[in-house]
């Protein structure tokens, strides 16, 4: 019996689905209008019409993986989860802040993008770490329990943590978690010290806070995609395409999904780099023009160009002006 291999890109406006048969190579697409509301609606569609075409069963397929720009939209359309920031006594302005760089040096009219979390909702614990991670001053857990009562009345949805030279030691910045998670079931919680263990502590604030803004979004609709694929009777493990052009489990996508923001470009960049050494071509610019927002790629000398820093943000305008600076770490080596 011949095995399948089942491809599933969700875009703003379309979802596309490719099948193709391990055995001759034969691919059969399919492509459906996205459901928003609940994207894995017209996963399923896209999925289904691919293997109608193809006469195949559902049991026959073994590999499933998904590249979509569903975190992405999210972020650029404002539709994130209302989510709390804690970070050291003395830095609860961080993401306010931010970088002094600006894309207009010049524009004496530049106004900086508000965060993904508004002011009010940026608290601080009392502690302190040095720059060798040495405890300079113990954490106080029991302002954290009246942290967690106050997060609690505010409703958020999740909260990213971040402590000063935590990518050196975690060990405050996991308790923190440990009491928050306690105190707060159903809320997510993300750390800087596991999503973004790095140097700099704004660019890892700002991919956790990306990460828990993104987290119950991406979370809930992976995880009904996972359930309609058991119900579809197709066995295969649901893999989900990183930032970076590998890919990981749903269940990794959904505790990091600020490593899958890019995951719809990636793919897409992949593909041309290969598309390109099958014609002979090494130096290659790849366009991606979705129903939401436009990606182009670089790929030289055969080897898509990479960076570590990522900005998303709507065009300029009266729509919202949310925003967020990423240290995208799952990179290509």
């Amino acid at each position: 019996m011949s095995r399948y291999r089942l491809g599933v890109d969700i875009g703003g406006t379309f979802t596309d689905a490719s099948l193709m048969d391990e055995t001759t190579g034969e691919v059969w697409t399919a492509k459906v209008p996205s459901t928003p509301a609940d994207p894995s609606a017209g996963f399923m569609t896209g999925a289904e019409r691919a293997l109608g075409s193809a006469g195949a069963p559902a049991a026959a397929v073994r590999y499933v993986v998904h590249g979509t720009t569903v975190a992405t939209n999210a972020i650029i359309e404002g539709r994130v989860a209302r989510s709390a920031f804690v970070t050291t006594e003395g830095f609860r302005d961080m993401l306010e802040i931010a970088r002094q760089v600006r894309p207009t040096l010049y524009d004496v009219r530049f106004e900086k993008p508000r965060p993904l979390v508004p002011r009010q909702l940026c608290f601080e614990v009392s502690e302190r770490l040095d720059a060798q991670g040495a405890v300079l001053k113990p954490l106080d857990e029991r302002a954290v329990l009246v942290l967690a009562a106050e997060l609690n009345t505010c409703q958020v949805e999740s909260v990213a943590v971040c402590l000063l030279h935590s990518y050196l030691n975690p060990t405050h910045e996991k308790r923190v978690g440990e009491l928050l998670r306690q105190c707060l079931p159903g809320v997510t919680v993300s750390l800087s010290s596991e999503v973004a263990p790095e140097i700099r502590e704004y660019l890892r604030a700002s991919t956790t806070v990306i990460n828990a803004a993104i987290q119950p979004v991406v979370k809930r609709y992976l995880e009904q995609i996972a359930a309609r694929l058991r119900e579809a009777g197709i066995p295969a493990e649901l893999l989900v395409m990183q930032s970076s052009g590998g890919v990981y489990t749903a269940s990794a996508a959904g505790a990091r999904p600020a490593f899958m923001v890019e995951s719809g470009p990636a793919a897409g960049v992949i593909a041309a780099a290969h598309l390109g050494q099958a014609l002979g071509h090494e130096d290659v610019i790849s366009l991606d023009m979705g129903g939401t927002t436009a990606k182009a790629g670089l790929v030289e000398h055969g080897t898509p160009r990479v960076t570590r820093d990522y900005r998303s943000a709507p065009q300029p305008g009266p729509a919202s002006r949310a925003w967020a600076w990423a240290a995208i770490l799952c990179v290509l080596p």
